[in-house]
């Protein structure tokens, strides 16, 4: 098996594969420290970061360019590598069951490029058993070796969250297990190094897959809750933000807000969890629950615009919304999984036209994931309703009285604020038809 010393030597590298949200912070962080690949398949993703540029804004332009990283799409790349790191995202398909090309793609690209000896840690996160049930036969079959003989793996899931400058990789305890105790020890010396929060260490890979899927289920679970409080108190004409603000005086109220539930992490891996369980004979009737509450929620919003645009005496068919935010959560460019584009396309189906602004999303990627055009705010004009849905920093310059040049004239305008963002009496006060979620 692969030292320690090796890697600390700068003997043998470590090798990241994915350079995304997750394996680029990775990667950076590692180079300080040991050699490393760098290696993602797509070619242009690697041309722009041996460039300087990264456009997930997970790393800073100084810390990309200081960082001695050997960027690659050459699967031949990680035979020279004593410990490859596996950082590929595992989606969800139209059915809602775990996509798991990715992970089956990289488990096949490194097995055919496995040199004996070699330590292989995953950081997707998976379902309980997922590493050594469906990964492992992959290595072994792509590479001819046994593993446990040949090669080792262990796996330490990712807890990236992105935008967040405070929470960071190098902050987070770095949860790590191994197929043994060898295995182990040397993956906590390794994420040891670069992770100042320190690592809690478990017995069994299987557990530390089952963490890492929970923490999010816990969190959906949690926003559910929520969400249908602000389902029953819509109905009730209760501002569901004022409730939680007085319920949150008290000191073990969880500071949860409803929202719209995107993302490739909350809105995904409670369905790995479930995909398992129902495998072994159980249904989940509370995980799936909280699933169907969060995944509605786009429709709701939607249909409260309808509404409310007939009680103003106007047509919905061909009435114009303008739609602030795009991507999954503030002040990233991240589009996977956004729960926004649901609320376009229900309200598409009314014949509504949607004028969507992100200044964080990437236009060509909006255009070719969702076939949407994103409009400048200068194009906000003569609107029926506008929709705050992602509370990005840049809208912080978008001051009440500026909004309402946006709308038609002849009635107040009407802002559907899903995120709390505009000050509440401060809209009511500029004569505004304030909704929130």
């Amino acid at each position: 098996m692969t030292t320690f010393d090796e890697l600390s030597s700068h003997a043998k590298p470590v090798a990241v594969v994915g350079l995304g949200y997750v394996g680029l912070p990775l990667a950076v962080a590692l180079s300080r420290h040991f050699s490393v690949i760098g290696f993602d398949i797509s070619a242009a993703r690697v041309d722009e970061l041996r460039a300087g540029r990264d456009r997930t804004g997970e790393v800073a332009p100084d810390a990309l360019a200081g960082a001695r990283i050997d960027y690659s799409c050459d699967p031949a790349s990680l035979r020279r590598a004593g410990l490859v790191i596996v950082a590929v995202p595992t989606p969800i398909d139209a059915y809602r069951s775990p996509d798991l090309g990715p992970v089956r793609g990289a488990s096949a690209t490194v097995g055919a490029n496995l040199a004996p000896g070699t330590v292989v840690a995953y950081e997707s996160t998976v379902y309980p058993g997922l590493t050594e049930e469906v990964c492992v036969p992959i290595l072994e079959e792509r590479s001819g070796l046994a593993c446990g003989r040949d090669f080792f793996v262990g796996y330490s899931p990712e807890r990236i969250n992105p935008g967040d400058k405070v929470h960071t990789l190098e902050t987070i305890v770095k949860v790590v297990a191994g197929m043994d105790d060898a295995t182990a020890d040397l993956l906590c010396a390794v994420y040891s190094r670069v992770v100042k929060a320190g690592v809690h260490r478990v017995t069994s890979i299987r557990v530390a897959e089952a963490a890492k899927v929970i923490e999010n289920t816990q969190r959906d679970l949690n926003i559910a809750l929520m969400n249908e409080l602000a389902l029953i108190f819509d109905r009730m004409g209760i501002d569901t933000l004022e409730v939680l603000e007085a319920a949150g005086t008290k000191w073990n109220f969880l500071p949860f807000r409803p929202g719209l539930v995107g993302g490739h992490c909350i809105g995904v891996d409670p369905y790995y969890l479930t995909f398992k369980a129902e495998a072994i004979g159980f249904h989940p009737q509370v995980i799936l629950a909280g699933r169907g509450t969060n995944d509605g929620m786009a429709r709701f919003v939607a249909e409260t615009a309808v509404k409310r645009i007939i009680a103003r005496e106007r047509l919905v068919k061909g009435a114009r919304v303008g739609i602030l935010g795009l991507t999954f959560k503030e002040n990233v460019p991240d589009l996977r999984n956004t729960k926004v584009v649901d609320v376009v396309r229900a309200l598409e189906e009314y014949g509504v036209a949607c004028l969507v602004n992100d200044p964080m999303a990437d236009p060509a990627e909006a255009r070719h994931e969702y076939g949407l055009e994103l409009t400048p705010l200068e194009g906000f004009t003569g609107l029926d309703a506008l929709i705050l849905a992602v509370p990005h920093e840049a809208y912080r310059a978008l001051d009440l009285p500026a909004l309402a040049t946006m709308f038609a004239p002849g009635r107040a305008p009407l802002l559907l604020d899903l995120k709390g963002f505009f000050d509440r009496r401060a809209a009511l006060d500029a004569g505004f038809d304030l909704w929130r979620l």
